[in-house]
Formats: C-alpha cells, sequence, structure tokens
C-alpha cells in the first residue's frame, strides 16, 4: 500500500509539473504560406504578418543577371511593393557583370522594370558601413551598403531557389550576401579572412559567416524586418545566373515570416517533398547548405521548427 501510495504521489506531482514546463517551453514561429502566387496572394501574405513598418520602407530584392535570370517579375511585385510604400533597394555584386558598378546596375532595375513601380535605390552606391555582429565566430562586423539607414524598416522579399556556392538561396542569403555592400560581399565569402579577396575553398566559413551577417542585420532592425520568399521557377541556380538551368520542380508557393530561420528551413521542407527535388537536393548536399541552418540557430538568429499555417486553408 505504502508503494502505491508513493507511486500516486510521483504521478500526481509530474503532472503538476507539466504545465509549468510547457509553459517555460518557446513558442515556434509562425510561417504562413499560401500556394497562390500572384500579386493578389503576396499581398495576402504579407497581410497575415500583421507588421507594422515604421519609418520608409525598403523592400529588398534580387535585380536579377542579365539577360534570363528568374529575379521576381515587377508586374507580381507591384501591388506588394505599392502597399507598403516601399523603395526597391539592391547592392552591387562583387563579381563581374553587369551589376558590378552602380550605373550599369540601375540600368539593368530600368531594363527589368522596377524603376517602372517605384523608386530604386542600390544601397552602397557610395560605399559601405558596418554593423556589430554580436555572438559569431567568423565575424564581428557586417558591412553593408551606406544608405542602409535611410530606412526605418525592411520587407526582405526573396525569390527561393538553388544557389551554387551556398547550396540555396533564400530570406538568410537575401539579408546577408543581398544587404551586403560589394566589399561586405567579399568578407562573407571569404568567411571573415578578407574584404579585398574572394576565397572559393572556406566553404563552412563562408555558410557561417553569411548566417552570422544576417543576424546583424535583424539584431540592427529589430521587429522592422519581415520576411517573403517566393517558391516559383525553382531553379538549381540564383538569380545572379544569366543563364540559369530550368527548373524541375514545380511552382510551389509564397512563404512568410519575422523568423528568416524558420522560413528557409519550412521553403526547404516542402522541397525535400516536391516531384523533380534530386537535383536542387543534390546541390544543397555538395555545398552543405543545411549548415547555414545550423549556424544560424546556435547564434539565435531563429529556429528550425515551426508551425506552418495554410492562409488559403484558413481562409477557406
Amino acid at each position: 500500500m505504502k508503494k502505491l501510495l508513493s507511486l500516486l504521489l510521483a504521478v500526481c506531482l509530474v503532472l503538476c509539473l507539466l504545465p509549468a514546463a510547457y509553459a517555460d517551453a518557446p513558442e515556434k514561429p509562425v510561417v504562413y504560406f499560401t500556394d497562390d502566387i500572384s500579386p493578389a496572394g503576396l499581398v495576402a501574405i504579407y497581410e497575415a504578418l500583421g507588421w507594422k513598418p515604421v519609418g520608409p520602407v525598403a523592400v529588398k530584392l534580387s535585380t536579377g543577371e542579365p539577360p534570363a535570370s528568374n529575379y521576381l517579375r515587377p508586374e507580381l511585385i507591384a501591388d506588394l511593393v505599392h502597399k507598403v510604400d516601399g523603395t526597391i533597394v539592391e547592392c552591387n555584386t562583387a563579381y563581374a557583370g553587369q551589376r558590378a558598378a552602380t550605373a550599369e546596375h540601375y540600368e539593368v532595375a530600368e531594363e527589368h522594370g522596377f524603376t517602372d513601380i517605384a523608386d530604386f535605390q542600390i544601397l552602397d552606391e557610395y560605399g559601405s558601413m558596418e554593423i556589430p555582429v554580436t555572438g559569431g565566430t567568423r565575424l564581428t562586423g557586417d558591412l553593408v551598403g551606406a544608405h542602409f539607414k535611410d530606412y526605418g524598416s525592411y520587407l526582405i522579399l526573396s525569390h527561393f531557389k538553388g544557389h551554387p556556392m551556398a547550396g540555396y538561396g533564400g530570406a538568410i542569403k537575401n539579408a546577408s550576401i543581398g544587404l551586403a555592400s560589394a566589399m561586405g560581399k567579399v568578407r562573407i565569402h571569404s568567411g571573415g579572412t578578407s574584404d579585398t579577396h574572394w576565397h572559393d575553398e572556406l566553404q563552412i566559413e563562408f555558410l557561417e559567416a553569411m548566417a552570422e551577417a544576417a543576424k546583424a542585420v535583424c539584431d540592427d532592425l529589430g521587429d522592422q524586418v519581415v520576411f517573403i520568399n517566393v517558391m516559383n521557377r525553382l531553379s538549381i541556380d540564383c538569380d545572379c545566373a544569366p543563364y540559369p538551368e530550368e527548373p524541375d520542380i514545380h511552382d510551389i508557393g509564397i512563404l512568410a515570416s519575422t523568423d528568416p530561420v524558420a522560413l528557409d528551413q519550412a521553403c526547404l521542407d516542402l522541397v525535400s517533398k516536391a516531384d523533380g527535388n534530386e537535383k536542387l537536393m543534390w546541390r544543397l548536399e555538395d555545398r552543405q547548405g543545411l549548415h547555414t541552418l545550423e549556424h544560424a540557430e546556435e547564434i539565435g538568429l531563429g529556429s528550425r521548427s515551426y508551425t506552418l499555417v495554410d492562409i488559403g486553408k484558413n481562409a477557406a
């Protein structure tokens, strides 16, 4: 009888402690999803975030390398850009191409139709500014465009796809490499070892520096940054490729979150279940792309665990 009473007391104690344990567990970040890849779908997923931007709003995207890259088309994004009264922003590339020099980059933005829908600015047309990196192992500072502070809020609008160096390109890449000045891009690609020499062989260092640069941006902006990934034209090649390989995966949808780690992880989880994903999954594994997310979670940028909310199903 004593043993039975002791067992019952122990069970009661565990049951009493369970609510407190669950209360202490952090909530998983929400990632919103819609399969409606349209101007209306893009606005709807933005509205699901319930975000209230402050001050001038920058919409960061990739202008795409001419002549045939898979950049997000102006006709898809125009309604969203207008809704936030945003200025489209970019930074110059650190490799040879039509977007390496400011004057030519402005021409590309015009040719691709971005200047027809909104104001457009190259953030590093007058050089770099440095923001601090906390908790990193590769970087102590991130070099962003000198105009970075001209804006109070940032909407990081990314075309999700493969990438020849990072394995994949999404929210983290757009917030790090994308917002880095040309010199800052070299710093990240060299894993923090140089601002002048690009070191392709430092793969793990590069992936970790990319996560740390994204954390610097998020730490600086606080709650004034949100992320949207558009999963269409899912080539294994980045928008930096002038002639990307044709996609093997059907268009999937649009996802959004305040957590870039959760967002990119959700996109990769969808890719892992998609038909025709062999090439993209190979590239991800070959370039060790998941390590970016591992390191990002490790340094506190975000969470790889998430709750997926389908706003299409909710609306129905």
